[in-house]
């Protein structure tokens, strides 16, 4: 009997705790599956993506402001940067010589005027003895002209001969300007001594040194024995397409990118457009000038050019990246919120390699998702289905 009492006390005990273990999982279930209805509920919502704080996918997910921009004209072009040649000089020595001492190497800044290198040259040696022979050649006709002249005055020579002093000194006075002029064009003082300096023409910087101690040098060399160039001062040089010239005029406003400043824009303007169209290329080459104050930009620097259109004529620029091809339309995602981001249909005006112009659907200011907009769109399809 007593077997028997406890066995039905134990049997209720047990059904009381299956009856609790039932209830306490039922509104488990019911909780989680409120939950995953509320969760369908936001995350259906159409075009719209949400994701909870924490989440992985948001490490993949870069968003950035998008802003107005003066739009191109024409396709974007790559160009090279070079140097402005009416601010270069290429610098060889005028006479023979050998070179004795160097005072500028390359990167060195230099003054106009400045000594770049002394040379010890024979020639300025007899430039220098011809101007003396001039000068005193000349003082003593001047003194034989004087001695004539006063003499014909009294009658004691004949007309004949004065005209002879007076012609030989002439000739004189024109033997010493040309030995003067000479030594000007060497910008030489005539006491030097044989010792030629050759100085910069302009002011700039050293880009290129041919020069060594000991060289023999001589005019007729191929190579300058020094390149001198304003490098804030530079050239950009674009072969556009036939089919873009009708787009590029004198004056024009033109935005230079460089991989080396990815998020920098430099400004250059157009100066000459070529003349002919190449016969192998088929496109026409364009010159730009463009400030260096900085002197970031380097020579044969490959960049890419846009000619902007003139006018109030503008889009937002957007990365190539942050588009989203589907059939003929093309979207974007915008985030909205902290973690929610919404799928948007835009109407681009003009695509480039690495960006593009939108003129429908996105205005100045939004961020918009540059890393991540395939993730997110494959996010937005799954929610759909």
């Amino acid at each position: 009997m007593k077997k028997h009492t406890k066995f039905l006390i134990s049997l209720v005990f047990l059904l009381i705790a299956a009856m609790i273990v039932f209830v306490v999982q039922r509104r488990s279930d019911m909780e989680e599956a409120a939950a995953n209805s509320r969760q369908e509920v936001v995350t259906h919502e159409p075009g719209i993506v949400r994701f909870s704080a924490g989440e992985p996918q948001l490490s993949a997910i870069r968003a950035e402001p998008v802003r107005s921009e003066p739009m191109p004209a024409a396709d974007p072009v790559n160009a090279r940067i070079v140097y402005d040649e009416n601010a270069t000089s290429r610098i060889s020595s005028p006479l023979a010589g050998r070179i004795l001492k160097l005072h500028a190497g390359v990167g060195d800044p230099v003054k106009r005027g400045a000594s770049l290198l002394e040379i010890d040259a024979p020639d300025l040696a007899n430039a220098e003895a011809d101007q003396q022979k001039a000068i005193s050649e000349e003082m003593r006709k001047r003194l034989a002209y004087e001695r004539a002249k006063r003499l014909h005055e009294n009658e004691v020579i004949a007309r004949k001969e004065f005209e002879a002093a007076e012609s030989d000194y002439f000739q004189s006075q024109a033997d010493t300007r040309r030995a003067s002029a000479r030594l000007r064009n060497l910008q030489a003082s005539g006491h030097e001594n044989g010792k030629f300096v050759l100085r910069s023409p302009l002011a700039g910087v050293v880009v290129e040194r041919n020069a060594n101690p000991g060289q023999e040098v001589r005019p007729e060399l191929e190579q300058p024995l020094f390149l001198v160039t304003d490098i804030s001062r530079l050239w950009v040089l674009a072969d556009i397409p036939e089919k873009s010239l009708s787009h590029v005029h004198v004056g024009q406003t033109v935005a230079v990118e460089s991989d080396a400043y990815p998020e920098q824009h430099f400004s250059a303007t157009v100066e000459r457009i070529g003349v002919a169209v190449d016969p192998v290329t088929r496109r026409v080459q364009v010159r730009c000038s463009i400030a260096n104050p900085d002197g970031k930009l380097k020579p044969e620097m490959f960049v890419r050019v846009a000619f902007l259109a003139d006018g109030e004529l503008k889009g937002i620029r957007v990365h190539n990246t942050s588009l989203v091809t589907e059939g003929i339309y093309v979207y974007v995602f915008v985030e909205k919120s902290a973690g929610t981001f919404e799928k948007r249909r835009v109407k681009l005006a003009l695509r480039g390699n690495d960006h593009s112009f939108v003129e429908q659907g996105l205005e100045a200011g939004e961020h918009v998702v540059t890393e991540g907009a395939l993730l997110l769109n494959s996010e937005a399809a799954a929610d759909a289905q």
